[in-house]
């Protein structure tokens, strides 16, 4: 069948067709770096690697670009909150966000451009847009005119009160129109900022996206993700100025957006104070387990983050780790991958496993080897057996474990049966379990 994307664009599905047979270009906004990023950004991280993966089984080449914004309002008042360099938030909360992505399972994207890297392309991009009419300077700063590209608002599909509404700016007396956007923000001197033609200042958020896209994948490319909240303003905002900048040529030809992340049936903000981070569940849960939960629900849809829904993740995976045991990985299931492809339905695709599950833990050799390659696409079971199974042993090492199961077992010998339940009964409170075999004791986390 082929790999079909919803397209947010023209609000259907449609087979995915790259602008060049063998290779494909494709831009995701990645985070801004003041704090650890919230489950809700995982989940575009995950999904977007979840399509990197699927799309590397098909093309030769396929280049992804992930951004960092490290300059930013929220940058700049957390690094003064905190008594610390810019550059030293922005080192250090970039490299938990790469930790954390890593341990949940996530890729390396192709590139990861910096926007402090790239202010002589932004600034290029702005002096485009000044000079084909788009933009203008008032005060220092350099807005968009939104008047100017008279298909503004294709991708949200917004009446124009919405789009003033929504668009979070002020509306300064400066401005041609309430809607027009900051490509470039005059600061004073003691902010942080760079030299342009139009005096001290920084970039805008919306023109930083475009001109590393358009620096690392054209002007053109095939699929630009991100979360649903960023189709108004930034992907809209995106859209205009690249296509103003290049004679009217689109931006990109897929737009794929995840849905939110809730509590409680509420979308996970900092500013609700509802945030759970990628931090705190990687100190109580594996990586492969958030992975999973992440995925447990279709892409574009909402998910209600819960511990049971973590918990059913965990023992899905404990499942099918007993089930692949130490098969060498085959080739994925033909129904699992037409899943995949049928716009990331990882429900269904899920489903598939559980069904390959069952049919190893019957008997079925053949299933094994099937299981294991499906699942390693979707970026799961990518560990042994064993080690995944003893992971979970927190607060207890396996030199302490084995040394119990010694004393449990010379217990047995002595017949000293009380002892040998104790010692079981310890490990058990600790959620190790024992398994007693013909081969002797071996143990897992509950």
């Amino acid at each position: 069948m082929g790999l079909v994307l919803y397209n947010t664009l023209t609000h259907h599905k449609e087979p995915f067709r790259p602008m060049r047979p063998d290779s494909v270009g494709m831009y995701a906004c990645g985070p801004t770096v003041y704090d650890f990023v919230h489950v809700g950004n995982a989940r575009a991280a995950v999904v977007f690697d979840l399509l990197y993966r699927v799309l590397r089984r098909s093309y030769a080449r396929v280049t992804y670009v992930r951004n960092i914004t490290d300059v930013d309002d929220k940058i700049i008042d957390a690094a003064k909150r905190n008594g610390e360099a810019i550059e030293s938030l922005t080192g250090r909360t970039e490299k938990a966000y790469q930790d954390h992505m890593a341990a949940l399972g996530v890729l390396p994207p192709t590139v990861q451009p910096r926007a402090t890297q790239h202010i002589a392309e932004m600034i290029a991009m702005i002096e485009a847009l000044i000079a084909k009419g788009h933009a203008y300077v008032a005060h220092g700063t350099v807005l968009f005119h939104v008047p100017s590209d008279p298909t503004y608002g294709e991708l949200s599909r917004q009446d124009r009160e919405g789009m003033i509404a929504g668009a979070r700016v002020d509306v300064a007396p400066y401005k041609r129109d309430p809607a027009d956007f900051v490509l470039w923000k005059s600061l004073t001197a003691d902010q942080p900022g760079w030299d342009s033609p139009w005096g001290r200042g920084r970039p805008g958020w919306h023109i930083e996206c475009s001109a590393m896209a358009d620096k690392y994948l054209g002007t053109t490319f095939d699929i630009h993700g991100g979360g649903q909240d960023l189709i108004f303003p930034h992907h809209e905002n995106e859209i205009a100025q690249s296509r103003c900048a290049h004679e009217g040529a689109p931006l990109a030809r897929y737009w794929v957006h995840n849905g939110f992340i809730t509590m409680r049936g509420e979308k996970m903000a900092k500013s609700v104070g509802n945030v759970v981070t990628a931090h705190s569940l990687l100190q109580r849960h594996d990586g492969e387990t958030i992975r999973l939960t992440l995925l447990s629900g279709h892409y574009r849809q909402g998910l209600d983050w819960t511990d049971e829904v973590v918990e059913q993740s965990k023992k899905a995976l404990d499942r099918w780790y007993r089930a692949a045991g130490d098969a060498k990985a085959g080739e994925p299931d033909d129904e699992f991958l037409a899943a995949l492809e049928d716009d990331l339905n990882t429900p269904l695709a899920i489903a598939r496993l559980h069904g390959l599950a069952d049919r190893a833990l019957a008997g079925d050799t053949a299933a094994q080897p099937a299981l294991k390659a499906s699942a390693g696409v979707m970026g799961v079971l990518a560990k042994d057996a064993k080690a995944w199974f003893r992971g979970g042993a927190t607060g207890t090492d396996e030199a302490e474990i084995e040394a119990l199961i010694a004393q449990r077992a010379a217990a047995k010998k002595a017949k000293n049966y009380g002892e040998a339940d104790r010692i079981r009964a310890a490990l058990e409170a600790k959620n190790i379990v024992l398994e007693d075999t013909p081969k002797g004791t071996s143990w897992r986390r509950a």
